[in-house]
């Protein structure tokens, strides 16, 4: 049964708008350099909401959708990585793997 009417509202604890924060700031910087404009405008709104002192956070559904895309890509490229390399660096993508997918779990499964 598909959804007509999604609530694009979301309640962050601290330590998740945190995460996601350093995420967006991170894409936005790569956007910037790629020259997407309609990325860049997404993705700026996304810091400057994830910066508010709100505790709700009302996200449109271009931004919902450009956040959850990139958050899933990452997702795969950190779970490809944590299967390479040395000790320090699976452990280092494993404790950051599970705190995406702990986001993306809790807030962003359809």
């Amino acid at each position: 049964m598909r959804k007509d009417f999604r609530n694009y509202n979301f309640e962050f604890t601290k330590n998740e708008k945190k995460i996601l924060l350093n995420f967006t700031k991170q894409a936005l910087k790569q956007f910037e350099g790629s020259n997407s404009p309609t990325d860049v405008k997404a993705f700026s709104s996304i810091v400057e909401k994830l910066n508010s002192s709100d505790e709700t956070i009302k996200f449109t559904k271009d931004e919902l959708t450009r956040l959850k895309y990139n958050l899933t890509h990452n997702m795969r490229f950190i779970r490809e990585q944590s299967s390479k390399g040395f000790f320090i660096k699976k452990w280092i993508y494993k404790s950051l793997l599970a705190q995406y997918t702990n986001i993306f779990e809790t807030h962003f499964k359809d």
